[in-house]
């Protein structure tokens, strides 16, 4: 896979916005026949913030293993983030409060580079995706009762499609096809995966050459 660098991925996410965002090009009906009719017909808008650190060796992710005791997603690998709410100004702008209460990243450390496609969940919500640079003198704060721990992998690791496997997970009883990508004894999959192999296909389309 070509070096996955900040400015390929500044030139991948140029143009982006949560507005072309929200009309991506997954379909509203894309789950099992057996799904559908427990996903509210109006989906809850969402945002993550998909935070990138400027390491040595590379860049690289942060992620966080959410706590056991939440609703929606407990005890997976997630970005920070949650529902949009009314007095919130955007997905930026709940992607960046949701980080700030969840992991306490300021944004003031934050540099946004641009948006993913929405991702549309089995549990109803239409999430978009903010990709960030962080800044380097982030130390990170955890609420426990939102997250168990945060880490970091290879963005590069994260989005080579040789990492990327098809699997199938029980959802309410009905077998959904996902993604899953292993890193260092943690597994991500769900949304969080599709969101990073979506990252992968576009920097596909804007590697040299």
């Amino acid at each position: 896979m070509t070096a996955v660098t900040r400015e390929l991925i500044e030139r991948s996410l140029a143009g982006t916005s949560p507005g072309n965002a929200l009309a991506a090009e997954t379909p509203t009906d894309d789950l099992p026949a057996g799904l559908r009719p427990g996903r509210p017909a109006a989906l809850a808008p969402a945002a993550v913030l998909v935070p990138l650190l400027e390491r040595p060796g590379g860049i690289y992710a942060l992620l966080t293993e959410r706590a056991a005791g939440l609703t929606h997603h407990a005890g997976q690998i997630a970005f920070p983030g949650g529902r949009i709410e009314a007095d919130d100004a955007g997905p930026l702008a709940a992607a960046l409060r949701e980080a700030g209460e969840e992991i306490g990243l300021s944004a003031r450390l934050i540099e946004p580079a641009g948006y993913l496609d929405t991702c549309l969940t089995a549990t109803g919500f239409a999430v978009v995706p903010v990709v960030a640079f962080v800044g380097a003198s982030f130390h990170a704060r955890l609420d426990p009762r939102e997250v168990r721990a945060v880490f970091e992998a290879p963005l590069e690791y994260l989005l080579d499609p040789a990492n990327h496997v098809r699997s199938t997970r029980p959802v309410r009883g009905v077998p959904v096809p996902v993604y899953e990508i292993a890193w260092a004894g943690r597994l991500i999959w769900g949304a969080t995966a599709a969101m990073l192999v979506g990252f992968s296909r576009r920097i596909a389309l804007n590697k040299p050459g």
